[in-house]
């Protein structure tokens, strides 16, 4: 069974027979499956009123533990956003009472940034639909290429971490 990359291969045969267009294969498809996850994940966000800067922020609070909190500047690094984007998105989430600004008590000049009761609430909701979401993305492979594709894809990512 071909897919749309592969009428795209195809035509670049004929055209290009002299061209190698396999790794356009590879790359073209990751590139069609984020636009497909993208939609499909935003559903979910959606479910909860947020988009998927607001889940990633009060996501990364949640999973960094008791006390949920990290200074501006952590949090931004540990998304690889801009701190112009973070300032957005952060009053955005304030605004809904998801998050708290809060003097640092290590840093006098500081704040911290805190997941409210109500952000963990929402988050624990939306956190459990979103891994729901993602198993039935994927629930077209089994629990060996899951593996496989996991590893493959961690291997290809290290090379550009490193």
């Amino acid at each position: 069974m071909n897919d749309s990359v592969d009428i795209i291969l195809q035509q670049w045969q004929t055209e290009r027979p002299d061209l190698d267009p396999s790794p356009m294969g590879i790359i073209g498809r990751i590139s069609k499956l984020e636009q497909h996850f993208a939609i499909a994940l935003q559903n979910t966000f959606a479910n909860f009123g947020l988009q998927r800067g607001d889940f990633d922020v009060l996501a990364t609070l949640r999973r960094n533990g008791e006390p949920y909190s990290l200074t501006p500047t952590q949090l931004y690094q540990s998304m690889m956003l801009t701190s112009g984007a973070m300032t957005n998105r952060l009053d955005r989430l304030e605004q809904l009472e998801f998050i708290t600004r809060q003097a640092n008590p290590n840093d006098r000049r500081g704040l911290l940034i805190v997941l409210s009761k109500k952000g963990k609430n929402l988050i624990e909701k939306a956190m459990t639909a979103h891994i729901a979401s993602e198993t039935n993305l994927l629930e077209c492979l089994s629990q060996q290429e899951r593996h496989q594709l996991a590893k493959i894809l961690r291997k290809l990512l290290l090379n550009f971490e490193n």
